[in-house]
């Protein structure tokens, strides 16, 4: 490659990078997201679990904290596997460098630099496909930077490394196949397992029929076949060998999870037709989150009409156009049969955001757009029209049968525009009316600016980030006043999310995480706290659960501060309340509860108070019961005191409750927790209506909570204290004393890392009430010493260390290779070429004998031989990458 084509590379590169980068800022700018106004980019789950955990990564890289396990997640949580699966990206790491009241704004850096260089490495990987300049490779970059895929899921911050890389990695398989390095494959696919194992199974998963159909079109024979696929094999192997680090212990802990089961469907269904999907191809189509399954595949109108014209070229290979037909079907299939939806999303159907590899078809849609693309001006005029005419029969198709609601009546008119003025230039170009140059740039302006505006309506959401941040100051001065020991555990009244404490770094309960302990949801569920498949919270829990958890204290806002409660702390508008009756982290009980504490009733308040049951004293919810008035239950408080209420209708999913000074509505109640209706005084009225949709009868039955009760079981339950001595992320020093062997139990959730000494001997742990650690001491006083270290950690790192040496080795094998392959190669050709050279001669002295023949002519001087070349074969040569040699100059 000359120095010229070089410059002109590293433009369409630099283009490609930096015109979504302004364009996504335009889009900050107009929407007001932070520090263009006030707002910010947190959607969905960037809202809920990743901002939370990239603080909680901050505050553990700033202050030394340990990478292995937190507090301040759920109770604690193994943060190994957080980070293996929301926080692995290398790039992540720089999130250290920025002050705590930006983590927003990083990860919103992390998407626009993302996004962006996901448009650099797609048009890499076509100029490395490109016949000729490689000139429009940037409107495809652009196209699979802003694709629907993107505009769907960009905020899912940790996907998008895969998204960057996988060109990268088709573009390492297939030089591997044509047997050069596989450096490149090994090191793009082992940092894209490293950075988010479960985009990585798509990508994989694809990888096998796309490195069979490269052999097939690059003809290779069956040895040659045998010899790349041992090689894709074990360059595979070593990819993932080199994330076993991190990805053994994120397998170790997903075995925990409810997804950890696999329940492969009995039977086969189809979601929607071919048509219907396709159809998702055209710009403005509101992108899919939830539940349904429709995959978000649009990347630009105009390739439509440019894969019409790819699979109608007679110069694309017959194999080439049969194979990518045959992906395209199956990924239409992928899309809508539930067998397949469920293999590719790693056995498991996805809980939201349907058809998650479906970045891999914009991605084949864009790359033969591109090809077509390339062979302009040889498509005919009527070629091109006939291709824009089968277009705009499709969206005329599309808009008498499709019926779905993402589909306004105005998308069909602007598809139509669209592609109207995409076949407009298409045609003048190919009657040569203006430049090549001038018909990129026509094609980059327009490209840009429909892709733009597709992702402005179709995405970018805003949420305020004044609202997100606005007691955040508050709560951390508040933290601060409580002494490190001895631990407690928090509780934030009104959260953002369930993942409060990890924004704000203190120790919680609540979980929102993929990695979410299935034995943890059960527990919680059980005693009346929110829980669903993969999250867990404090909602619903009453001061006994708080005690139980080691809930010392709670953040609450001054308006919503009551009588209940004691006042600790008060910063700005924010209350720090006090838990007078906490248990500590550890105990030894009076007896053995957790085998005779019975969970299985329906309704939690019986929970609780089976568990008074156990130590005979009071319970601690006493019942009241509603009667109807209307269409709503009602009753009268005849005693001050905190009050809850349970809707024994297991059908009834969203009730209002009102009274004399609060209105406030409790939706999601088929998870069967607790409301929590405040402090309540003597004469109110409690008022609660059904406002769902199928409106069943509210059935509620109403608590009030007796703390004295609460002091009684509590004297009756903590026999021995376990006093903490001091405690890191991932060590706790404690001593406690005994009268007799007992149970020591903690409100640690259970988890085989955690390897606990008792007067320096480690003992056996034990899994108490299926949830939490728990282990025998005997009698006497003792030094107690917890130890976390991750399940799966050393056996990953062992795995990875190996794996680095297998990649040395076989690389040092492949250079070896390589290097014998070319000498045969060069022996081939050195005997060809001597052959020739031979020929050569002999036909000179024939020559000269019949010219010597001839006396009536003069003898001409006899002609030199010409000088050997290395153009004999020079296409043969550069394929195979050998140099020829010059002999005569040997």
């Amino acid at each position: 490659m000359t120095m010229k084509q070089r410059r002109s590379r590293r433009r369409i590169l630099l283009l490609s990078f930096f015109v979504p980068l302004f364009a996504l800022l335009c889009l900050f700018v107009q929407r007001g997201i932070f520090p263009f106004g006030e707002e910010s980019f947190l959607r969905t789950d960037l809202y809920h679990q990743y901002a939370p955990f990239f603080s909680e990564f901050q505050y553990k890289l700033q202050h030394g904290g340990s990478l292995l396990y937190s507090w301040d997640i759920g109770l604690g949580v193994n943060f190994t596997a957080i980070y293996a699966y929301y926080l692995a990206s290398p790039l992540n790491w720089f999130v250290v460098l920025f002050p705590k009241r930006y983590v927003i704004e990083f990860v919103t850096l992390l998407i626009v630099i993302k996004t962006a260089l996901s448009s650099v490495s797609m048009t890499y990987y076509l100029l490395r496909h490109s016949s000729r300049d490689g000139l429009f490779a940037p409107i495809f970059g652009i196209l699979y930077a802003f694709s629907a895929y993107m505009a769907a899921y960009s905020w899912n911050v940790m996907w998008l490394d895969c998204i960057v890389l996988f060109p990268l990695i088709l573009l390492g398989t297939e030089e591997m196949v044509r047997g050069e390095s596989s450096m490149k494959y090994i090191l793009c696919l082992g940092l894209s397992i490293l950075s988010n194992y479960y985009i990585s199974i798509m990508i994989c998963l694809f990888l096998i029929f796309y490195a069979v159909f490269q052999a097939i079109t690059a003809e290779l024979g069956l040895a040659e076949t045998g010899k790349a696929a041992l090689r894709f094999a074990i360059a595979s192997l070593i990819a993932a060998g080199l994330a076993a680090v991190v990805l053994l212990p994120e397998i170790f802990a997903l075995r925990l999870t409810a997804s950890g089961e696999m329940n492969f469907p009995k039977t086969f269904e189809s979601y929607f037709s071919i048509v219907d999907m396709m159809a998702r191809q055209l710009p403005f189509v509101e992108c899919e989150i939830g539940l349904d399954h429709w995959p978000n595949i649009y990347c630009g109108i105009f390739t439509l009409q440019l894969l019409l014209l790819y699979f109608s070229s007679r110069e694309v290979p017959i194999k080439q156009r049969v194979g990518y037909a045959l992906f395209l079907l199956f990924f239409f299939a992928s899309f809508s049969v539930n067998v397949l939806n469920y293999i590719w999303h790693g056995f498991h159907y996805p809980n939201s955001l349907p058809a998650r590899q479906s970045f891999i078809f914009c991605f084949l849609v864009l790359y033969l757009s591109f090809q077509a693309l390339e062979r302009f001006p040889r498509f005919s005029p009527r070629e091109i029209f006939l291709s824009f005419a089968a277009v705009v029969l499709f969206i005329l198709f599309a808009e008498k049968l499709v019926t779905e609601e993402h589909f306004h009546f105005w998308v069909f008119y602007l598809a139509f525009l669209l592609a109207a003025l995409y076949g407009l230039i298409f045609r003048s170009y190919a009657t040569g009316q203006f430049a090549r140059e001038l018909y990129f740039c026509m094609l980059l302006i327009l490209v840009t600016l429909e892709s733009t505006l597709n992702l402005a309506y179709t995405s970018i959401p805003t949420t305020s980030r004044t609202e997100y941040t606005a007691d955040n100051a508050d709560i951390r001065l508040l933290k601060k006043s409580v002494p490190e020991t001895p631990f407690v555990r928090f509780k934030k009244y009104e959260r953002k999310s369930k993942d409060d404490g990890a924004f704000l770094n203190f120790h919680s309960v609540s979980l929102f995480s993929s990695t979410a302990d299935k034995s943890l949801t059960d527990f919680l569920r059980s005693v009346g706290c929110e829980a669903s498949v993969n999250a867990y919270s404090i909602t619903g829990s009453t001061p006994l659960v708080d005690a139980l958890l080691d809930v010392g204290y709670g953040f609450v806002s001054d308006e919503k501060y009551d009588e209940s409660q004691e006042e600790a702390g008060r910063s700005g508008s924010t209350v720090l309340v006090k838990n007078p009756d906490t248990l500590p982290l550890g105990f030894v009980a009076e007896h053995d509860f957790t085998d005779s504490w019975s969970r299985t009733f329906e309704n939690p308040a019986d929970v609780q108070n089976d568990l008074c049951n156990l130590f005979n004293t009071p319970p601690v919810l006493i019942a009241y019961d509603t009667k109807p008035n209307g269409s709503q239950e009602s009753m009268t408080v005849e005693q001050d005191g905190l009050y809850f209420a349970f809707a024994t209708n297991a059908k009834a999913n969203k009730i209002k409750f009102s009274s004399d000074d609060k209105d406030k509505t409790f939706d999601n109640l088929k998870r069967r927790y607790l409301m929590e209706l405040g402090y309540r005084k003597v004469g109110e009225i409690l008022n609660f209506s059904e406002i769902s949709d199928d409106k069943p009868e509210p059935s509620v039955v109403v608590y009030r909570f007796d703390f004295d009760a609460l002091k009684e079981l509590r004297q009756a339950m903590l026999k021995h204290e376990m006093q903490i001595d001091s405690y890191t992320d991932n060590t706790i020093n404690a001593e406690v004393e005994a009268e007799g062997p007992s149970l020591l139990f903690t409100s640690i959730p259970y988890d085989k890392g955690w390897t606990v000494y008792v007067d320096r001997k480690p003992v056996k742990t034990e899994k108490a009430m299926d949830a939490f650690l728990a282990f025998r001491v005997p009698s006497g006083k003792h030094y107690i010493h917890f130890r976390y270290f991750p399940e799966g950690l050393k056996l990953g790192a062992l795995v990875t260390f190996l794996s680095f040496l297998a990649l040395v080795f076989f690389l040092r094998f492949e250079k070896n290779y390589e290097q014998r392959f070319r000498r045969r190669v060069t022996k081939r050709y050195e005997a060809l070429y001597q052959e020739m050279q031979e020929a050569s001669l002999r036909m000179r002295a024939e020559s000269l004998a019949a010219r010597q023949t001839d006396a009536e002519q003069a003898i001409e001087p006899a002609i030199e031989p010409e000088e050997p070349s290395t153009a004999v074969f020079p296409e043969a040569a550069a394929e195979a990458g050998v140099q020829l040699v010059n002999f005569d100059e040997l």
